[in-house]
């Protein structure tokens, strides 16, 4: 077989410094615009991306040579420094050490962008944390409840 061929999916959710609301609508897409940027320059592809004021989820498409942590530390660098240096919002902006991924079958792929595309309505029913937790207990990963929150 001359080339390699891949279709690695993820499901990527993070959030803000101990979950505060810091993301705001005024620069909300703009924020979203720039993350999908360090994606495509690591030539990603972001299928979906959306959030609230606390969290944010992204669906992207890798190549076999994308680290994730590499990524999310260029995404998580660079947009909170983004962030500080405009002055997008009062104090400083951080995001929480950790994420969450998870693996997306083709065949689920758009029931995923639709779960992505509706967070703001999704969360007027569930909280960050409930939310966060059932996606672990879905994916079938053990947590430490203790340790899940920073």
């Amino acid at each position: 077989m001359p080339g390699t061929h891949s279709s690695l999916l993820f499901h990527i959710v993070f959030s803000t410094k101990r979950r505060y609301p810091m993301i705001h609508e005024g620069f909300e897409p703009e924020l979203y615009k720039y993350i999908v940027g360090i994606v495509s320059g690591e030539n990603g592809h972001v299928l979906a991306i959306n959030g609230t004021s606390d969290h944010l989820h992204m669906v992207v498409r890798l190549k076999p040579k994308h680290s994730i942590p590499d990524l999310m530390r260029k995404i998580k660098a660079n947009s909170s420094k983004w962030i500080n240096e405009k002055r997008k919002i009062d104090g400083r902006f951080g995001w929480q050490t950790g994420y969450g991924v998870f693996s997306v079958s083709e065949s689920q792929l758009e029931k995923v962008i639709s779960y992505v595309s509706n967070q703001k309505s999704h969360h007027r029913q569930k909280s960050f944390q409930e939310e966060f937790v059932g996606l672990l207990e879905k994916h079938n990963i053990g947590f430490d409840a203790e340790y899940l929150w920073d």
